[in-house]
């Protein structure tokens, strides 16, 4: 039954943020398959936030509750690149646009971030393009 209720409180949590984007100021009536990854990851890094804050205290109970809620909604997003393979496609981004120091960071991440979206978490690849970089 535990993971029923998982499974139901991911799905509701997913429903009730896409209803959400689907009624705010300027959407149209339809959500983007881009729109529905953004909302995703959004949730996830919620969720992800609120777990290491339960980790921290000690709150395994709350902490379980964060971590299979995260699982369920993973399922509905595209497979996250590894680190390696997020390095390999950056180094060859990087030579693409021709950035040679931290100075070009910007330009890097803002086609880093079109192109991987979905695929990769912001802050690892702005991480992984400041060593690059840097």
């Amino acid at each position: 039954m535990g993971k029923q209720e998982a499974r139901l409180r991911g799905l509701r949590a997913i429903k009730s943020a896409l209803l959400l984007a689907r009624t705010e100021k300027g959407a149209s009536e339809e959500v983007s398959e881009e729109t529905e990854i953004k909302v995703l990851q959004k949730l996830i890094k919620q969720r992800k936030e609120s777990a290491d804050i339960y980790k921290a205290q000690n709150r395994e109970d709350l902490y379980k509750i964060e971590a299979e809620e995260m699982e369920v909604i993973e399922a509905f997003l595209p497979k996250q690149m590894e680190r390696g393979e997020i390095e390999t496609y950056l180094k060859d981004l990087i030579n693409r646009v021709g950035a040679t120091s931290v100075k070009d960071m910007g330009k890097v991440m803002g086609a880093a971030n079109k192109e991987l979206a979905g695929k990769a978490d912001g802050k690892t690849i702005s991480e992984v393009v400041k060593q690059l970089l840097g």
